[in-house]
């Protein structure tokens, strides 16, 4: 009997309509578009505006196209889960309200957290419901709205996040192709380094907290990017490694997307060649659960079945890790 992966049979994200420009964020703090683009890569990124509107907006309408285009009905989805660090709410779970507005009333699910890792700890957590047995149609989600953490008065970080949502299906797959292995890994002790420094349980809100602005993402750069040029160019050469590939074997490596110069570092660290390098980084900046899967979307149309994926990111916390997979359509 063949073994049964979980493989991706449909793609689809989102990204909201407002463009905000280097040129712009020039007017906003002191910086301007050779600098962000010479440190970063980034040109512009996108913005959820509107009243009211959360990470679950955003999901609404990449998932409805997903459905669409894999030809299902919402009510056939069995288990969302919903990579994200910027839930609707701290609770009810932003999957849970996902699956309401779309009508998925057959389906359990829960948020995950793990920062910029996010969607590839959820991906390699839904392929275990379907390798199970457990469910036939799983759904992982990932995006941010990340405009929604950011003080804009930072430089340091305000250039680099932006706001976007992206999915995939998973579905039993008995040739071969589908998720093949996994490599995750997190440290705690990176917690000074990256994080959100108030509104949890040991630093609820209140008036101080505000004022400090200590709601805002704070990030130490320095450390956070020799951290994240090491591990997830590492991750993704072991990966390799562990699966007997060679550079020329892989047809595509879908680097998360939070600076130009990390994913330089992991494609030269892999021996992948530029032109098979998943970039979007210049148009979407780091959306962080969402940028693994709109790179998946934007590029869905030159994968072809049976190619080699290596997915590969590093959040905040830290976490890490690189997923293998084997493109099924």
């Amino acid at each position: 009997m063949s073994k049964i992966h979980a493989a991706i049979t449909a793609v689809h994200g989102y990204v909201p309509d407002y463009v905000l420009t280097n040129h712009e964020l020039e007017t906003m703090v002191d910086t301007n578009d050779e600098w962000i683009t010479i440190r970063t890569g980034i040109k512009e990124r996108r913005i959820l505006k509107g009243e009211g509107l959360g990470t679950s907006d955003m999901a609404v309408p990449a998932v409805q196209a997903l459905l669409k285009k894999r030809g299902i009905g919402a009510d056939e989805i069995e288990l969302i889960i919903f990579c994200t660090s910027t839930p609707d709410r701290v609770f009810p779970a932003t999957a849970n309200i996902l699956a309401d507005k779309i009508g998925a009333k057959n389906c359990w699910g829960y948020d995950l957290q793990a920062t910029c890792s996010g969607f590839l700890f959820g991906l390699a957590t839904g392929s275990q419901f379907i390798e199970s047995g457990k469910h036939k149609k799983v759904l992982v989600v990932g995006g941010d709205k990340m405009s929604s953490m950011i003080n804009y008065k930072d430089r340091a970080t305000c250039i680099i996040f932006g706001d976007g949502c992206g999915a995939v299906l998973l579905e039993p797959n008995a040739e071969g192709n589908g998720v093949i292995d996994s490599i995750l890994k997190s440290d705690g002790s990176g917690l000074p380094f990256l994080n959100q420094q108030a509104g949890g349980s040991v630093k609820p809100a209140t008036h101080e907290t505000i004022d400090a602005n200590e709601h805002y993402l704070y990030q130490e750069g320095k450390t956070v990017f020799k951290f994240a040029v090491n591990n997830m160019a590492d991750v993704a050469a072991e990966i390799m490694e562990r699966n007997n590939l060679a550079p020329d074997d892989i047809a595509w490596l879908v680097p998360h997307q939070a600076n130009k110069r990390i994913i330089d570092a992991t494609a030269v660290r892999t021996g992948v060649s530029e032109d098979r390098v998943v970039i979007n980084i210049e148009r979407f900046g780091n959306t962080t659960n969402g940028t693994l899967p709109l790179c998946l979307w934007e590029w869905e149309n030159k994968f072809k079945k049976g190619d080699n994926l290596i997915l590969a990111a590093f959040g905040g916390g830290f976490t890490w890790g690189s997923i293998y997979l084997k493109w099924a359509y």
